[in-house]
């Protein structure tokens, strides 16, 4: 009985200690709004996902911080791991990346924005699209080569590309957050 009994408990050891491994993600490295070389897989994985040469991904803290969120499901007023939406994503990623406040919903982000053209984007920028006739009910954040992270409401956090057939029907406006003192803090863009 007593070698049921400790086979039972090192077993059942075993099982807590494996289920408790699991693939680490890059941490982000630096503080919010400083630029950090990323690490190297870091960069590979996302200048291949992009289309990119590897030397063009240059902000550490913002594919760090995508790597650690993509795939994260999505949960509408979400805003942890369990399940996040495409605006708390956005303003969760202004801030820590840019070091940048910006406010919760798609309908107030859309006032923060200075209006640009598609082909003068930048990492950061935001994109707004306008889904089941709502203006402005979901965004997304500019990467780079075409290509945008948000949290969709089907597939959780990804990477699109802008001119998607599906996507870029919806496509509204986009542009960079206007930064003052009330939405940024030091070492912001």
């Amino acid at each position: 009985m007593k070698k049921i009994h400790y086979l039972y408990c090192a077993l059942l050891g075993l099982m807590v200690a494996l289920s408790s491994c699991h693939t680490r993600r890059a941490a982000m490295r630096g503080e919010a709004g400083e630029l950090v070389k990323p690490q190297q897989s870091v960069a590979e994985k996302y200048a291949d996902i992009l289309g990119v040469e590897k030397s063009n991904i240059q902000n550490g803290r913002l594919y760090e911080f995508i790597d650690d969120w993509m795939g994260t499901p999505y949960r509408f007023g979400g805003q942890d791991k369990d399940g996040i939406d495409c605006s708390g994503l956005a303003q969760l990623l202004e801030q820590q990346v840019y070091n940048v406040n910006i406010p919760r919903s798609t309908s107030q982000q859309i006032n923060i924005i200075k209006r640009k053209y598609e082909e003068d984007l930048a990492e950061g920028d935001l994109l707004f699209f306008d889904y089941d006739g709502k203006k402005f009910s979901h965004v997304g954040v500019y990467l780079q080569n075409g290509y945008y992270v948000h949290a969709s409401s089907s597939k959780g956090v990804i990477i699109t590309r802008l001119h998607d057939p599906y996507t870029y029907k919806y496509f509204s406006r986009c542009g960079s957050i206007i930064v003052d003192n009330t939405n940024a803090e030091v070492g912001s863009r």
